[in-house]
């Protein structure tokens, strides 16, 4: 068995209160997803998930995949995310800092940052416009200009 860093040992307490709140079973399984998730740093879907456990030999059906990771967005360990498409893409959520995202149209690469501007702007909009702004996704879409991106759609003449 691996030492778990402080930061996940705490979230699979909480992840383990809110298991025992809700009356719903802490299995190994979850536990395992939910370890995945947080050693990753990535934007990841269902299918990437169950591949990487399928790879390692550790049996996890899809649906057991699919059911956990809606419990984990359910309940806030996880957040959702569509980036412009119609694939559901995932990314930890419990004590991480508001970002946005830039997604790359050519190499479909996804990049976060941070500026304190948007929260000002949100702020703002929402006194003007007599709003409680729960949350907000900003997706900016784009292409990147690197020439040596991996993933870059080469022109065809």
């Amino acid at each position: 068995m691996t030492m778990k860093n402080p930061q996940l040992i705490k979230i699979i307490a909480q992840f383990s209160i809110y298991l025992e709140e809700n009356n719903l079973r802490k299995t190994t399984e979850r536990i395992m997803i939910l370890e995945e998730i947080y050693s990753r740093n990535d934007h990841f879907d269902a299918e990437e998930l169950y591949m990487d456990f399928q790879n390692r030999n550790q049996l996890i059906s899809r649906a057991t995949i699919y059911n956990t990771l809606d419990l984990l967005s359910d309940s806030g360990f996880i957040r959702r995310n569509q980036f412009g498409t119609n694939k559901t893409r995932y990314e930890k959520a419990s004590n991480f800092r508001q970002h946005d995202h830039l997604i790359c149209l050519d190499c479909n690469k996804i990049s976060e940052f941070c500026d304190p501007r948007l929260q000002q702007i949100q702020q703002t909009v929402s006194s003007i416009m007599e709003f409680e702004i729960q949350s907000h996704d900003l997706l900016l879409f784009g292409k990147c200009r690197k020439e040596n991106c991996e993933n870059k759609k080469i022109k065809q003449n």
